[in-house]
């Protein structure tokens, strides 16, 4: 049965390194028996400008209808003096919004060739392999009432931080039972000496964590959270967290790895599909110049076949073609090291030898 995939380009360099990625799953959706039909809609900064909004309904209904979604980045200069509502971000929100993607898994993966790419001491680093889960669709990024005001004749803003109990749940089970499938570690983020809400996040994990006795569960605040980060990240196994701690947290782990560039992301409906994108952003300096590094964008695709088609050989065919790639000292500029024998390429050939170290 054929599965439906949508790509969006995006802005900036997202159309370099979503070409490089689409060639990939291609390639593998030949090779491991993947049906999968593709299409392409506008979104972010693009869309605006062809459309007037930065998500077409025609967009939104598309990526409603597939199974997976692959999108590059929006943004840009270009676009910063709209209004906040009017932005390409809100595309990004509304996605996730509409497609009710409420678990955001971004991995902090170190490969060993890039051990030495880190701004930490490589022992420290070496293997590393946390995944961050963060919930996505609710926090304070969306509760409600939020805005700017005028009190005693000046402007006070204000946003509200809220999580009912059933959106902690949900989240909560999801990262155990990626745990469970791993380190079998959990480590819960809060702020619980400060902040109601997360005193309640605290108690409906802790209680969920009794259906998973085979999983350890740990907690702590966010703050002790970031310094361990960077202090002895090989301690963690699976990171669970709210919304605007999870987007902190998971930056500070990915730059544990050496590059923006080298971090996929996936966010996940209940039913299993998702939206696929790296973590980086637009890099609108370098658009079109072939000097973007696209194998977060192809990891991502690895997290797809993982995740929502059902095709870990797949994904462990992508992943594992990255990493000989990066043994082989093949690199773009972003990951090359000062000094060392390697061989700097751009993005299309950086795409080339993944393809060929798939074959």
């Amino acid at each position: 049965m054929s599965q439906r995939i949508l790509v969006l380009p995006g802005d900036g360099i997202g159309p370099d390194v979503v070409s490089v990625a689409v060639a990939v799953l291609e390639r593998v959706a030949d090779r491991h028996g993947l049906d999968l039909v593709l299409d392409q809609a506008l979104v972010g900064g693009r869309a605006i400008d062809e459309t007037g909004s930065p998500l077409p309904p025609e967009t939104l209904e598309k990526a409603r209808a597939s199974r997976a979604v692959l999108l590059g980045a929006v943004g840009g200069p270009k676009w910063d003096d709209l209004p906040t509502l009017s932005r390409p971000e809100r595309g990004l929100l509304g996605l996730r919004s509409g497609l009710e993607l409420f678990a955001n898994l971004r991995p902090a993966t170190l490969f060993e060739p890039l051990a030495a790419a880190s701004s930490l001491k490589p022992e420290l680093v070496a293997n590393l392999d946390i995944l961050i889960v963060r919930e996505l669709t609710g926090g304070i990024y969306f509760g409600e009432p939020r805005g700017i005001e005028v009190v005693n004749n000046e402007r006070r803003g204000f946003n509200t931080y809220v999580y009912s109990e059933h959106e902690i749940d949900r989240i909560a089970r999801v990262a155990f039972d990626l745990a469970r499938k791993r380190g079998g570690r959990l480590c819960s983020v809060d702020k619980a000496n400060v902040l109601e809400v997360t005193q309640l996040w605290r108690e409906v994990v802790t209680q969920v964590g009794k259906d998973y006795p085979d999983v350890t569960l740990s907690h702590m605040y966010v703050d002790n959270a970031g310094m361990q980060l960077v202090r002895a990240p090989k301690q963690f196994d699976v990171v669970v967290t709210g919304n605007m701690f999870g987007d902190i947290l998971s930056d500070v782990a990915a730059m544990l790895t050496g590059s923006l560039g080298m971090l996929p992301s996936a966010s996940l409906a209940a039913d299993g599909s998702g939206l696929y994108e790296p973590v980086h952003g637009s890099a609108p300096d370098i658009a079109g110049q072939d000097k973007a590094n696209p194998l977060a964008t192809i990891l991502s695709v690895a997290m797809m076949c993982r995740y929502s088609l059902d095709a870990p050989a797949a994904a462990d065919a992508i992943e594992s073609a990255v990493n000989r790639v990066l043994d082989e000292g093949i690199r773009t500029q972003d990951i090359a090291p000062p000094h060392g024998d390697v061989r700097i390429v751009g993005t299309r050939a950086m795409g080339q030898a993944v393809l060929d170290a798939l074959d």
